[in-house]
């Protein structure tokens, strides 16, 4: 009996992601000479080894970049001590952050002015904190578990805010709003939802599916944080999950006895990858190849107003288009050129 593959949709790039990939491979196509990152532009090991062997050159040391280089801020955003050093050593900053994670940054600014207890709740060692928490470090304190969230105490509980990290897990963020709920009755939210679209949307498709297959295959590095969440809501779902780099790294009894297998990718996993591991399972396993069908992402963001300042005193014109990629239509491309057939599911779950 061949292997039934449902492939999640959405998965893979978001526009954030799309966007800051999209702005050092513009950089490097135009300008002849080296580019600089502060950190990894996107937490894929596959995009990082991609550009450093175009020369691009990654680095956590702002001091060891020569004056007046090109650098780009990752799409994790940095705090304000990062973009000082930056201007301290004349760098031509471009700012690649995902505009989500600049929200998050604004909402730390103005309510650390405003006098209130900030709890970020998120992983402290994660980038994306490491910035946020930089715009208000004595304001700002983070929260990574619900013994945390039971713990922590405020000055004043009617002066308190929640913000979070974009690429929580939704089930671990609303365990620990519950508790600050229950213990500060006045905590304030944020304005809208810190937890980014893509996190959710890609969340919500294994959560939905996870039950109803043997098996879930993340593709996503393992210092992706959406990646290993996503990995995470099919085991808290009774499914075995296996998070991947790439295709090398199937493990064959992993996939012993499965009849039903989820494949997804993480939200800085290039679709490249998503097609290796369909075409090893179909090749393998002699899979059956089952896309869910559902709406697009119809998010984009422009490219920085800094990339068009740095390029145009180069003499390059930059255009003001948005910047996305719909993941699912290539590789349903893809699989029509080589010949792959595709059974096309609503998100419904029909035929399961």
């Amino acid at each position: 009996m061949p292997m039934r593959v449902l492939l999640a949709n959405p998965r893979g790039f978001c526009a954030g992601v799309a966007m800051a990939v999209e702005v050092v491979e513009r950089l490097t196509n135009v300008l002849n000479e080296p580019i600089y990152v502060y950190h990894d532009i996107v937490h894929n090991r596959h995009v990082v080894n991609r550009f450093e062997a175009k020369g691009v050159v990654f680095t956590e040391a702002i001091e060891t970049i020569p004056e007046g280089s090109v650098l780009v801020f990752s799409a994790h955003g940095v705090s304000p001590e990062v973009r000082s050093k930056a201007k301290g050593r004349n760098l031509r900053a471009v700012d690649a952050t995902c505009p989500l994670v600049t929200k998050v940054h604004g909402e730390a600014i103005r309510y650390a002015k405003a006098g209130l207890d900030i709890l970020l709740i998120g992983h402290a060692d994660h980038q994306e904190v490491i910035g946020t928490r930089g715009e208000a470090p004595g304001e700002i304190r983070v929260i990574e578990s619900e013994a945390d969230a039971e713990a922590i105490e405020v000055d004043d509980p009617t002066k308190v805010v929640y913000l979070t990290q974009t690429t929580l897990s939704t089930d671990d963020a609303g365990r620990i709003i519950t508790i600050l709920k229950r213990r500060f009755p006045e905590i304030k939210a944020p304005p809208g939802e810190d937890i980014c679209y893509a996190t959710t949307n890609r969340q919500g498709v294994v959560a939905e599916f996870a039950s109803h297959v043997d098996r879930v295959l993340v593709i996503g590095s393992s210092n992706s944080s959406n990646s290993v969440r996503l990995a995470e809501i099919a085991e808290n779902r009774g499914t075995k999950a296996m998070r991947i780099d790439d295709v090398r790294e199937i493990n064959p009894q992993f996939l012993e006895d499965a009849e039903r297998v989820l494949v997804t990718a993480g939200a800085s996993a290039p679709e490249d990858l998503v097609q290796q591991v369909i075409a090893h399972l179909q090749a393998n396993y002699n899979a059956d190849i089952e896309v869910i069908d559902a709406p697009g992402e119809a998010m984009e963001f422009a490219l920085p107003a800094t990339m068009r300042k740095v390029l145009s005193a180069e003499g390059h014109d930059v255009p003001r288009e948005g910047i996305s990629i719909d993941a699912d239509r290539v590789t349903r491309d893809w699989m029509e050129r080589e010949a792959i057939s595709f059974t096309p599911i609503t998100a419904e779950g029909d035929r399961l």
